[in-house]
């Protein structure tokens, strides 16, 4: 499976705002975060998951979510290629990444808040995670 955006959207009138992204399903969510990155560490870095599917939507500011699929879990490659998405809140899409990738997140202004869907339950969590230092991989 491909990481890919499932693209919503969004209703205003004299009521307000909804923002709706329809064609999402958490038929497999097991639990979700809120993520609010500091000032002075804007990267959150890098978080592998054999097993985890990882949904993203971005609540508030803005962010870039960058991902790379994995080759080797021990020893991947520095030289793989990261692509990287941009959410905001005034996008209502969530960014689709499987199992088989490390992701990094990085806010782009201050107070930003990033929700994480995540589909392996919380006791299988210690054989999925896999941490690569900070600069294992350099943003382009």
């Amino acid at each position: 499976m491909e990481p890919k955006i499932i693209q919503g959207g969004k209703f205003s009138d004299h009521r307000g705002s909804i923002s709706y992204v329809n064609e999402f399903s958490f038929t497999d969510i097991e639990r979700f975060y809120i993520i609010s990155n500091s000032t002075e560490n804007p990267i959150r870095a890098w978080q592998g998951h054999k097993l985890d599917t990882k949904n993203f939507y971005c609540l508030s500011g803005s962010f870039k979510i960058h991902f790379i699929k994995i080759d080797n879990w021990e020893n991947p490659s520095k030289d793989l290629a990261i692509e990287t998405v941009l959410v905001t809140e005034s996008d209502s899409k969530i960014v689709h990444i499987p199992a088989g990738y490390a992701n990094a997140v990085e806010s782009l202004e201050e107070n930003s808040k990033l929700i994480s869907f995540s589909t392996l339950p919380l006791a299988n969590v210690i054989d999925d995670d896999v941490r690569y230092p900070p600069s294992y991989w350099l943003f382009k």
